[in-house]
């Protein structure tokens, strides 16, 4: 008796198959049609171009002189862009080198002990278990929803009386705490996904006190979240505006925000200085398109990827 193997069943093409259409599936193993696709990338496309075209118009506004600012067509670009540099850093003897410097204090040291400070809290908070940990945080995420509007006026009489009004720490000081609630609360996030257990066991054992587990072990682990948390503080100090504006009287301790609002004004009696202004913007996005490229590297390697070997 011959045995004749039997073929598989195929099964029938469904119906977008058939009619030469075919589904994509999702990660999450959901088919997506093509038309929704299409429609996504869409709407990422018009967000692109709405992110960017005001940055396109900096740009071909920074070339032109303060005579073809206003007479030529916006989509024309102008060849004065280098004059309008010079004429820039001749402003004051410098004064604008002299705001990005203190924009770059208060930035970077801002967001520099502002992530210091949100990675050892959050990491405490994930890791440890202290009477009234719960009630901290709920208390802290409150903090969120505080506009910094709101906190200016009292932060500025707190710090007059402390004599410290005026100086370089006014805006420091309140930059580096205005992010320190969400800061916090990505810190923990970051913390309890990407620091296991294990290796915190491993240390004690070894005889590592906890200020080496979380200097030398977990802060390390955690680099990518918070190199996304120095990110996100250097971006909102950089951009703020209305605490240095209250807190400082010298304009030789102005950021870019407030040193080129003052400059601003000045087009009113002056308008040869427009074209200052928007050159001088132009330059003040410069650093950040630098630090968002320097630290894009830290994003690719994951953001909750564990350390466990």
């Amino acid at each position: 008796m011959t045995v004749v193997p039997v073929a598989a069943d195929r099964a029938e093409p469904d119906g977008d198959t058939a009619r030469g259409r075919r589904t994509r599936p999702s990660r999450t193993g959901s088919p997506v049609h093509p038309r929704m696709s299409v429609a996504a990338t869409a709407v990422l496309a018009l967000g692109s171009v709405y992110t960017l075209l005001p940055v396109l118009w900096v740009l071909i506004a920074a070339t032109k002189s303060s005579a073809s600012l206003f007479t030529t067509s916006t989509a024309v670009p102008g060849g004065s862009l280098l004059t309008n540099i010079k004429q820039l850093n001749a402003y004051r003897s410098g004064l604008f080198w002299r705001w990005m410097a203190n924009t770059l204090l208060y930035a970077g040291g801002g967001a520099l002990l502002g992530t210091l400070i949100c990675g050892l809290a959050g990491f405490a908070l994930a890791k440890y278990s202290f009477r009234g940990k719960k009630l901290f945080f709920n208390i802290m995420l409150g903090g969120v929803m505080v506009p910094a509007v709101v906190l200016a006026i009292p932060t500025y009489l707190m710090l007059a009386k402390l004599h410290l009004a005026g100086g370089y720490l006014s805006v420091l000081l309140p930059s580096a705490a205005a992010g320190l609630p969400y800061g916090t609360y990505l810190g923990r996030i970051f913390a309890a996904s990407s620091v296991p257990d294990e290796i915190l066991e491993a240390g004690r054992i070894e005889g590592a006190g906890e200020w080496r587990l979380m200097l030398r072990m977990a802060l390390p682990m955690m680099a990518p979240g918070l190199a996304s948390m120095f990110l996100f503080q250097f971006v909102g100090i950089w951009n703020n505006f209305m605490l240095p504006y209250i807190m400082l009287g010298d304009d030789r301790k102005f950021p870019l925000t407030v040193g080129l609002y003052s400059l601003l004004n000045q087009g009113t009696y002056q308008p040869a200085v427009y074209n200052l202004v928007i050159t001088g913007a132009l330059l003040s996005i410069l650093p950040l398109i630098v630090l968002f490229l320097t630290l894009q590297r830290y994003w690719r390697s994951g953001i909750i990827t564990g350390a466990v070997k």
